[in-house]
């Protein structure tokens, strides 16, 4: 039986009603802060008559129980500046913190009740005291407004982990900025920020040990990431004058953590490995497979590598209290490891039969040094390659697949699939939008991503910590482009993080991400202008009616297995695909497109043309021709013409062609036939008339 969503009714008709009352004012600004216009939505509302209007100045609190002075720096510092009030009946604000009864209480959970006397918070620690402060403060609009409608909320997350990951290797970010983004974080009630600090681009923590780590692997003759590719992927030193980079001291990672612990965020960081270390191996050639400093994996068959690795893990972990250590584990490429004499020693004396058993082996044994320390590793699905260590906790990116069997196999995971949440996809139409790695991720499709997917049961359930939004930075060079690329997506990140499912709506959701939006902008945020969203790629959102609409389609090069679509049926379904070829509406073809349509009977031609992808970023192109043949009984074909490319291959932009040619034939089959020979194709649809 479908449970009846009081709450959800109720929030609808305040929205309602307040969307009636402006119209009828004239004024779309609200008089009092409404509980209905947050994010993310609180798990329960109930609406009583009147309001409390807070002074404009002189803010008391009162905090009874368990506290630190964090919470109280915390309040004055905020819109709200709140000084503290020794008497709970002289105080416009009552925070009481500890646990009641026997029941025991959610840790991050709250009770905000709003009268028209005072405003009273319970809650049974600390964090969830803080997460009842960031409602009021969005019910206020940080401070603007005084007014606020009376209510009781009561309120708790859905999952434990709520995190947002910062790529700094690419492009580095400044400690300034990362402090920026922990208060939007807290805002919207996130409590993990993921450092990426090392990668193939940078080397961005100090490491006293190895001290070259930060004086060359920091620093590249290229201010941006893809200059340094087309450069060569050279590094420099700190001292050469075209140097650009920096890296993070001991005494900045301290002041954010500081900074991240008073807002209750817990920063995890990240030391990638055994791939995207071309860095490391640059800066300390000796962990590398032949001595070299080339190539991008570290050598797991030299006991150096594993010095090196416990060594910098060592001043890891005294510097970061989070329990989680990220060690990367993804896109390695082990291709020196089958020819490495080290490796293939290493090999036969474990009694490994591959390099993914290698690498598992690598991952492991790094597991054990990390919990030896008190610690857990969680690291990206490819560590389940091979095997999956112990104790590991798994982040699955390539879809929801591995995370789904590493629940089944009892591990804790946090679902972060790029297909909802890659934040550096584009958001709306790429005509309009910066340069991005590809993609289309608008609001809308991170928003509808539920990640407890219907075949876990509820034991299994419990494996599910929560959710990431992940920022790679490749074509983000600039701190306002990240900004941009984060918010509002990062909206629907929090409240599928911490609201309940049946409370997700985002007919509901876009215009309070809308409000946000602004309050943002007036923070100094630059956030994308959702308002003037465009949408998806216009011919993918109606059929289309077409003479081969339904055909059968004969592959002479079979479609590619991870690119498949909806199988033989995709190129002539009447569906037009949109931004991304993730949509699964674009089918993919390694090298070449060679299809016949067979009409079902003898049919006047006039038009046969299809429409390509061109995304440089991962690999995808345009055919460099298209031809057409025309049969009538499917033996005897003759060409009806060529069409050529005329897109370069430099263009990053994500770009469509269609590809046509126009006669005056009779056919039953349609032969099309596109060239490419170095990288995927992807088509939607055979289109004839």
């Amino acid at each position: 039986m479908k449970r009846f969503n009081f709450t959800r009714l109720l929030c609808c008709l305040a929205v309602a009603a307040a969307m009636l009352s402006a119209h009828a004012a004239g004024d779309a600004n609200p008089k009092s802060g409404s509980p209905y216009d947050i994010i993310p939505i609180p798990a329960q509302i109930v609406a009583s008559q009147g309001t409390y209007t807070l002074p404009a100045e002189g803010v008391k609190v009162f905090v009874q129980g368990a506290a630190s002075s964090s919470l109280a720096d915390y309040l004055k510092a905020s819109a709200l500046q709140a000084s503290a009030e020794k008497s709970r009946s002289k105080a416009n604000i009552a925070i009481v913190i500890g646990k009641k009864g026997k029941k025991p209480a959610p840790a991050e959970g709250y009770t905000l009740t709003i009268t028209p006397k005072s405003i009273a918070i319970s809650a049974a620690t600390e964090a969830g005291a803080f997460y009842a402060v960031q409602t009021l403060l969005q019910m206020t609009q940080q401070g603007t407004l005084r007014t606020i409608d009376c209510c009781t909320i009561t309120d708790e997350p859905r999952f434990p982990y709520r995190g947002l990951h910062f790529d700094v290797s690419r492009h580095f970010f400044s400690k300034e900025f990362l402090l920026k983004q922990i208060d939007a974080m807290a805002m919207l009630k996130l409590n993990r920020m993921h450092l990426h600090l090392t990668d193939a681009a940078g080397w961005r923590l100090q490491i006293d040990r190895y001290p070259r780590l930060t004086s060359l692997a920091a620093w590249r003759p290229a201010e941006t990431w893809q200059q340094w590719c087309d450069g060569g992927n050279q590094y420099c030193e700190q001292t050469d004058p075209r140097a650009h980079g920096g890296f993070y001291t001991k005494d900045d990672i301290r002041e954010i953590l500081a900074y991240a612990e008073a807002r209750h965020i817990t920063v995890i960081p990240e030391i990638e490995m055994p791939g995207h270390s071309e860095e490391a191996l640059a800066a300390y050639p000796e962990v590398s497979c032949d001595g070299s400093g080339k190539g991008s994996d570290f050598c797991p068959g030299k006991e150096a590598t594993f010095q090196f690795l416990e060594n910098v893990l060592t001043e890891v972990i005294d510097l970061f209290p989070s329990h989680y250590i990220h060690i990367g584990g993804d896109e390695a490429g082990k291709s020196k490891w089958k020819t490495c004499p080290d490796c293939q020693r290493r090999m036969k004396e474990e009694g490994l039969k591959d390099v993914d058993e290698l690498q598992s082996y690598l991952i492991e044994r790094i597991e054990r040094f990390v919990n030896s320390k008190g610690r857990d590793i969680i690291g990206w699905d490819e560590i389940l390659e091979g095997g999956l260590a112990p104790n590991a906790t798994v982040m699955s990116w390539r879809g929801t697949s591995g995370g789904i069997k590493a629940i089944k196999a009892g591990h804790d995971v946090v679902m972060t699939p790029g297909e909802f949440y890659y934040l550096d996809h584009t958001q709306d139409a790429p005509f309009k939008e910066p340069v991005s790695i590809g993609g289309y991720g608008s609001l809308e499709i991170t928003y509808n991503y539920d990640p407890a997917d219907p075949s876990l049961s509820q034991d299994e359930l419990k494996h599910l910590l929560g959710v990431q939004g992940n920022l790679w930075t490749e074509y983000v060079p600039t701190p306002e482009h990240a900004e941009y690329m984060y918010y509002p997506r990062a909206f629907a990140v929090a409240e599928t993080g911490w609201s309940r499912a049946e409370d997700k709506d985002y007919s509901h959701f876009r215009p309070r991400a809308v409000a946000l939006c602004a309050q943002m902008q007036k923070m100094g945020y630059n956030t994308f202008n959702l308002a003037n969203e465009y949408g998806n790629r216009r011919e993918s959102l109606a059929p289309v009616d077409h003479l081969a609409k339904g055909c059968k389609v004969t592959y002479n090069n079979p479609f590619s297995k991870q690119w498949p679509s909806q199988g033989a049926t995709t190129l002539t379904d009447g569906i037009l695909g949109g931004w991304t070829y993730q949509d699964h509406k674009w089918q993919g073809l390694l090298n070449d497109l060679d299809v016949v349509i067979d009409l079902g009977k003898l049919q006047d031609v006039h038009y046969v043309g299809a429409s390509f992808m061109h995304l440089p970023g991962p690999g995808v192109f345009v055919p460099r021709m298209m031809e057409v043949e025309l049969s009538a009984d499917g033996k005897q074909y003759q060409s009806i013409g060529t069409v050529w490319n005329d897109i370069d291959d430099k263009i990053p932009n994500l770009l469509f062609k269609t590809f046509s040619l126009t006669c005056n034939r009779q056919a039953r089959y349609i032969r099309v036939h596109a060239q490419n020979g170095k990288a995927f194709i992807f088509v939607d649809e055979i289109i004839v008339n």
